[in-house]
């Protein structure tokens, strides 16, 4: 009974997604593939129908007034109707997708990674890559990513660049660090970078002028590159008070190890998080959740996949090391705490409790500590999303 169950859900399924590919097949009269580079743009259309047979319709420039006459085009051609675009997310961002729905045409920006592949293609052309874009998308074989609006794309532009600013920052450090250590120079204090180290380099004298001055200017690009990153904080800060997702940041400084920059950071490049169904669903689209290669009777599960966005990834494994210690309430998380609902204080001790725990057990079980972190990292974004679920999002701008 269990097989025959279980092999009628399978069936139900996929008839399931074959009726949603239909349906949005049914949609739209024509489907075009657009292969975009900086300079050009390779042109395919697929007519409505698989017996119709895509045509390339060769290649345009990559500018607004020549992508509205192809649109013009297009419409000319087929009797005015609404069209349904794609192209790759990529280097060349979301103009040409808020373009085409100005235009009164629907486009999707589809993962390059899902885009279905023949093992043995192998000849790659722009020309083909458009008519392969334009086949996948009429056959509802094409995953779409989310598209962030003007405001969200700029908050996440911030934090992006501060996590820029903050690797030449520890470059910078790392080079410096390497350069004392080489001709012999150990700082004796506990903690380096703060004004008692710097107090201590200014002290320190090289064997030769010319060492002296490669000296001054490793310290100089340190200094330069630390008030970089506090401007770059500094401008998170105030944007913040202006942005519509502001209280779910809010509330997520409630969480141990999650303060303005994490919460900024997740959800600058998520957006909002209740358009996922489940935790599961964010942990996998975060590429939190074991690989797995199993068949027949063997299941075999390897390490994270790391599929999705690696921003969100990294800054939630630097907050799971905060569960390392016993579960508390310190000062601090509980200032940030107080600033929430009761709902979301309970959500937030609740996962301090469940993942301090969490840790300590994968750690007594034998597992190493990266590994139990990354664990702990899984499960602190299922507490992420039920707390945005709790908090409601202010489209308008605050006060």
């Amino acid at each position: 009974m269990n097989e025959i169950s279980m092999d009628a859900n399978e069936t139900r399924i996929a008839q399931a997604v074959l009726e949603q590919r239909v349906s949005t097949v049914a949609e739209y009269g024509v489907y075009v593939g657009l292969d975009v580079h900086k300079d050009t743009i390779a042109v395919a259309v697929a007519p409505a129908g698989r017996s119709s047979t895509p045509a390339s319709w060769g290649e345009v420039a990559n500018k607004p007034k020549t992508i509205a006459k192809l649109v013009d085009r297009l419409t000319t051609a087929f009797d005015g109707e609404v069209i349904l675009f794609c192209y790759e997310a990529g280097p060349c961002g979301y103009g040409l997708y808020r373009q085409l729905l100005s235009l009164g045409h629907d486009c999707q920006v589809v993962a390059p990674s899902l885009i279905p592949r023949k093992p043995g293609e192998r000849i790659k052309t722009d020309r083909r890559d458009a008519l392969k874009l334009a086949t996948t998308l009429r056959s509802g074989d094409l995953t779409a990513v989310w598209v962030p609006d003007a405001e969200q794309e700029a908050m996440r532009d911030l934090t992006r660049a501060r996590e820029d600013l903050k690797a030449i920052e520890r470059t910078a450090r790392q080079r410096l660090g390497a350069f004392l250590l080489r001709h012999g120079h150990v700082y004796p204090g506990k903690s380096r970078w703060t004004q008692a180290h710097f107090r201590w380099i200014e002290r320190i004298t090289m064997a030769t002028p010319v060492q002296q001055i490669v000296l001054q200017e490793y310290v100089d690009t340190v200094i330069a590159a630390q008030r970089r990153v506090a401007a770059l904080t500094g401008q998170m800060r105030q944007a913040l008070d202006s942005w519509s997702l502001r209280p779910v940041v809010e509330a997520l400084m409630a969480l141990r190890g999650v303060q303005m920059i994490t919460a900024m950071t997740v959800l600058a490049e998520l957006g909002d998080l209740t358009r996922f169904d489940s935790p599961s669903q964010l942990m996998a689209y975060l590429g939190l959740v074991p690989s797995e290669h199993s068949s027949g009777g063997s299941r075999r599960q390897g390490s994270i996949t790391k599929t999705g966005n690696g921003h969100v990834r990294r800054v939630l494994v630097e907050a799971a090391w905060a569960y390392r210690f016993p579960a508390r309430k310190s000062d601090a998380i509980q200032r940030r705490a107080e600033q929430t609902s009761d709902t979301v204080q309970a959500i937030a001790w609740h996962a301090q409790k469940r993942l301090c725990g969490r840790y300590r057990h994968l750690i007594g079980a034998g597992k190493n500590t990266p590994l139990a972190t990354t664990a702990v990292a899984r499960e602190l974004a299922g507490f992420i999303w039920a707390i945005a679920c709790e908090v409601p999002v202010n489209p308008a701008v605050a006060a």
